[in-house]
């Protein structure tokens, strides 16, 4: 999971005032609502804060880091946002530390009536967010209309390196998306909602659903629809709107200023349909994988069974199940008892999110090094529990 940008699991360093650019810092503070005041022309800014004097000290920012006193002016403005009461100051310290691209949802939801409702606004927001945010991530390691199982260790441990900021509410949310290894993940996604609101605004002029397949190249999946079905659904709408980060400007292609894009309800039904029809019309996948043994099953002592492999190499899943035939249920269970992986060849079904091959064959253990082989071995030891005999039941 993400971790919140005011309780984070390693606090982030503030940045050396050395460090610092002075226009950098001058457009976070005005993107997060600080106001400018005048100062000694070509010199200096002066920062008021969100709210006035309650949100905290004003801030002096030299124009240019050339003036003699331009580090300790930066270096009194940071100190100055580290004690700042305003939350905005915490997301320039955060985003000043870590170079980030912003992404800014906004879902119309009436005013919570108690604790428990804001509990609950502030959840449907963070949860509709993050599985945004992974469709986006898996989009940007391959196409297809319906994912499953199918890349999801690898977006979602680039979701870890996220910062989300707080949602008073459940009306706003920020995340910053750190532009090091995050910004493709945020220009895939910002193509794939627009291309989602093309493909929405045609499909409820037509009736036709040919924009939403096109639109699989762009980004669009049933992650993504499903995604936004989570946020539209018990609101008025929601916005959603990209800023780059200020310290490296807006990537090649895309405008600077991207226009945020908005659902509403009405746009339920078309999304639940075209969600409906990834899944649908997604094809299995031929694979030759690797994998070691964590299950075995069958009815009785003798005859076919299943086993449940954790992938190793050849698909981008975490486990398969497998159904095999006697002989390749013994093979598979020999394996296992040993600590060999073993190699198969199927298809790797779509229905049930690609967590199933069918049609296996060709199945050989798999020598490895001594260091994989005890590996293994202590792996299967330490998980005893889930090694079922030939007789165990479901």
């Amino acid at each position: 999971m993400h971790r919140p940008t005011e309780q984070p699991a390693h606090p982030t360093p503030p940045p050396a005032p050395e460090d610092v650019d002075p226009a950098v810092l001058g457009a976070l503070l005005a993107r997060h609502g600080w106001r400018r005041r005048g100062g000694a022309a070509g010199r200096y800014t002066h920062w008021a804060p969100p709210g006035g004097p309650a949100g905290g000290a004003s801030l002096l920012i030299p124009a240019s880091r050339r003036f003699p006193d331009a580090v300790d002016l930066l270096a009194e403005a940071l100190t100055a946002l580290e004690r700042s009461a305003a939350p905005s100051a915490r997301a320039v310290l955060v985003a000043l530390a870590t170079p980030s691209d912003e992404i800014h949802w906004r879902r119309e939801v009436p005013e919570p009536a108690g604790g428990a409702a804001a509990w609950s606004a502030q959840e449907r927001l963070r949860d509709g967010a993050r599985a945004m945010l992974l469709a986006g991530s898996l989009a940007a390691r391959g196409r297809a209309g319906y994912y499953g199982a199918r890349h999801r260790r690898g977006a979602e441990a680039a979701l870890d390196r996220l910062l989300v900021g707080p949602a008073p509410g459940g009306r706003e949310l920020t995340v910053y998306v750190p532009v090091a290894d995050g910004r493709p993940m945020v220009t895939t996604l910002l193509r794939a909602l627009h291309a989602a609101r093309d493909a929405t605004d045609y499909q409820r002029a037509t009736g036709g659903m040919e924009a939403y397949d096109a639109a699989v190249e762009a980004g669009v999946c049933q992650e993504l629809t499903e995604a936004l079905v989570q946020l539209v659904r018990g609101s008025e709408g929601v916005r959603i709107a990209v800023d780059w980060s200020p310290a490296l400007g807006p990537h090649d292609g895309f405008a600077a200023r991207p226009e945020p894009v908005e659902f509403s309800p009405g746009d339920l039904p078309a999304l639940r349909e075209a969600g409906a029809r990834y899944v649908r019309d997604e094809p299995s996948v031929p694979v030759r994988l690797t994998g070691a043994v964590v299950r075995l099953r069958r009815e009785g002592p003798a005859g076919p069974g299943s086993v449940r492999l954790r992938v190793l190499s050849g698909a981008d899943v975490a486990q398969v199940r497998v159904a095999l035939d006697e002989d390749d249920y013994r093979l598979a269970g020999h394996a296992h008892l040993v600590g060999l992986p073993i190699r198969i060849s199927g298809r790797l079904e779509s229905r049930g999110g690609f967590r199933r091959v069918t049609g296996a064959h060709g199945i050989t253990p798999v020598r490895v090094d001594d260091a994989e082989r005890d590996r293994l071995l202590k792996s299967m030891h330490e998980n005893l529990d889930f090694f079922e005999g030939a007789c165990g039941g479901e």
